[in-house]
C-alpha cells in the first residue's frame, strides 16, 4: 500500500465559508492535479485524511472524485469518538455523508474528546500508518497545521517521509491555470 496524509488548513483560516466560493474550486483544482500526478506515477492509492472542516474533507471529496478515472481509496480518521458532536446541522452532514462515501473510517481514540494527549496520538498514528504527507499550508502563514508540519519536519528526521505542500504561491498559480483553462473550453 502506498498511503497519502493530507491535511491542511481549516476552511475559516482561508476565508472559505461556502462550498459555492470561487477559493474552493481553485484549491480543489490544485489538489486534484496534485492527486492524479501521484496516482499516474503510481506512488499512491490510499488517500487517508482527517474530518476537519476545510482541506481534510475537501481532499478526501477530490479523492472520491476521482474513483471513476483512477484506482484509489479513501480513509477518513478521527482523533476520537463524536468528532462532530459540537458543530451545527449542515456541517454534522456534510460529515456523515463523507463517511458514507469513503472506504474506510475509524478514530484513533475509543473515546470522545478528553485530553490533548489523544491529538497527538492522532498525529502519530497518521505519521506512523501513512508513507508520505501533503499539506495545503504556507509556512509563511502559520494556521493550526504548523503542529502537523512540524511532527512531520520531526518525523523525516529518523525516517523517509516525503512531505509535499501547496502554498499560496501554488494556489496563485493554479487559479490562472484553471481560468486560463476555463477560457479556452469557453470560446
Amino acid at each position: 500500500m502506498k498511503r497519502l496524509w493530507v491535511t491542511g488548513y481549516r476552511s475559516y483560516e482561508l476565508g472559505v465559508f461556502s462550498d459555492k466560493d470561487p477559493k474552493l474550486t481553485v484549491i480543489k483544482y490544485a489538489l486534484s492535479n496534485y492527486l492524479k500526478s501521484l496516482l499516474e506515477e503510481g506512488k499512491i492509492d490510499w488517500v487517508i485524511s482527517g474530518a476537519n472542516l476545510g482541506t481534510e474533507q475537501w481532499a478526501l471529496e477530490t479523492a472520491i472524485s476521482l474513483q471513476n478515472e483512477y484506482s484509489v481509496h479513501t480513509a477518513l480518521m478521527t482523533p476520537y469518538l463524536e468528532f462532530s458532536k459540537r458543530w451545527n446541522d449542515s456541517n454534522q452532514m456534510k460529515y456523515q455523508n463523507l463517511t458514507e462515501q469513503v472506504d474506510f473510517t475509524a478514530s484513533t481514540s475509543d473515546y470522545p474528546y478528553m485530553r490533548p494527549s489523544q491529538l497527538k496520538n492522532y498525529q502519530n498514528f497518521m505519521l506512523e500508518h501513512t508513507d508520505r504527507a501533503l499539506l495545503l499550508y504556507d509556512p509563511e502563514h502559520p494556521g493550526k497545521t504548523k503542529y502537523d508540519y512540524e511532527a512531520i519536519k520531526k518525523y523525516q528526521e529518523k525516517s523517509d517521509y516525503p512531505l509535499d505542500i501547496i502554498d499560496f504561491y501554488d494556489l496563485q498559480e493554479a487559479a490562472e491555470e484553471y481560468e486560463e483553462n476555463h477560457r479556452k473550453n469557453f470560446y
